[in-house]
This record gives C-alpha cells, structure tokens and sequence, in this order.
C-alpha cells in the first residue's frame, strides 16, 4: 500500500516565504531557494506555493521569482496566485510547473477552469477552497485570502468544480490554518464525500496523528505548513519532514521486508 502525499504548502509573500496563522499574522520564515534546497533533501513528496498577495495586488505570478525556484526543486511543484488566464498558466507550466492552483480567478470566471482542464489536463488543475465555520458549524468559501465571502458551501463548489473539469481540490481551513490544533475533519469529510477526485485537506496539523486523521476522514492526501516549519512550543522556525519510517508508522503502512 502507498503511503499518502504529504506535503509542505509554502506561502510566497513579497520577497519571502511566510507563515500565516487563520491567515493573519505573518511570520516571516527565509528565503524560498533556501527552504526549497532543505525539502530536496528531506525528499517530499512534492510542494504547494501559494502568492497570498497576488490577487489582492492585481498582478500575476511573478514569473522571475517563479523560474528560479522551479529550478531548484526536484520534486513535483504547483503553484497558486494571480492566475487569470491560460496565457499565465501556459508560461508556469513551461517553467516546469506541474499543477496550477486556483483560487479566486475560478470563483469569478468558473469558464476557465473547463478550459484549462480541456488545454493541459484535469490532472493538472487544482482548486483551492478556503473555508470559514460560521455559526452552527456551517463552512462558507472565502476568497482573496480569505477577505471575501461567498455564498458558496465547500462541498457543493467542489462538485462543480469537479464537473467543470478540476482534477484535484486543495481544502484548507482557515479557522485552523497555522493553529497546529488539528484538521477540521468534518470539513474534510463532508467535502470528500461530495466528489470523486482528490480532496488535499491543509490547515491545523500540529503532530502526525492529525495527518492519519485527516486520511481517514476522507483526504486522500495531507499538506501543512507550521508542522514543517516551526519547532518547539516558542515556535522557532526550522524547517523540517518526517523520515519515510514515520510516515509508515503514522499511516501503519507495512514496512519492507529485509532482502
């Protein structure tokens, strides 16, 4: 059995990678090459980079920035922020990224994303959800980092976006992101359970049983960020990835007999 994605999700801010906690607050964390450089040799999965400025700027990815960091990594990389339009997503991909995220551009022009899946691919287009619990334990989607709110519930935008074309759903919980308190698995499941493609459920891990959980909630893969970053209970920054023998035992995936 193969172990589930688990996987760092890297917020781009300016010049500089950053840490948000219910996406506020920024931390500042270091260089993106840098940290790219430490997740090579932790040998990840692959990487998630969100621009969380992008958009509420007005601008599209920064390209420049983009092509040196895509350079560096030697794991599959997607990317997420100020996309518009398949001439932006054209270039990202030939930077060598491998799935675009979309976030807001999708909630305004849900046209694009049929398109984008019909030009590179479902496989290549992932939407991200940003939900809020609001009273009664009901989610709502927030866009623009979380500044907007829509009328839409999670699970049913999931399914429309599925049916528009998107291979994958990145869901993250804006009431945990960066609390290390756990995943909202009711989120997780009752999203999951609305679609058939991967549900990457992001937002709240703090140790390794929260990413077991996460997974048996309905993910069908896990990504975090403060559980990579952050050590300790001052929260000192020091980037850092399980070894493949935790993974096994978090996940209770058998491990290798002796040859």
């Amino acid at each position: 059995m193969p172990l589930p994605r688990v996987i760092p999700c890297l917020l781009f801010r300016a010049q500089g990678l950053v840490k948000t906690e219910r996406f506020k607050k920024p931390v500042y964390l270091g260089d993106p090459i840098n940290i790219v450089r430490i997740f090579n040799d932790k040998e990840v999965d692959e990487l998630v980079f969100l621009d969380i400025t992008a958009t509420r700027e007005q601008r599209g990815p920064n390209v420049k920035t983009l092509a040196e960091i895509s350079s560096e990594c030697f794991m599959p990389l997607a990317y997420g922020g100020g996309i518009s339009s398949i001439q932006q997503m054209q270039e990202l991909f030939s930077l060598g990224i491998e799935k675009i995220v979309l976030n807001s551009h999708a909630l305004e022009n849900p046209a694009l994303v049929q398109q984008a899946a019909e030009k590179f691919g479902s496989q290549s287009i992932v939407i991200s959800i940003d939900a809020k619990q609001q009273l009664f334990g009901r989610h709502r989607m927030f866009s623009h980092c979380g500044t907007h709110k829509t009328p839409w519930e999670p699970a049913a935008y999931a399914s429309k976006m599925q049916a528009m074309g998107a291979g994958e759903i990145l869901l993250n919980s804006i009431n945990r992101d960066g609390t290390m308190q756990g995943y909202d698995l009711a989120l997780i499941s009752k999203v999951a359970s609305a679609v058939d493609i991967p549900v990457v459920a992001c937002g709240g891990a703090g140790k390794l049983q929260d990413l077991r959980m996460a997974i048996a909630a309905g993910a069908s893969a896990v990504a975090a960020g403060s559980f990579f970053v952050f050590q300790g209970p001052h929260r000192a920054v020091l980037i850092h990835f399980p070894s493949v023998q935790e993974l096994q035992e978090t996940f209770r995936v058998d491990l290798p007999l002796p040859t």
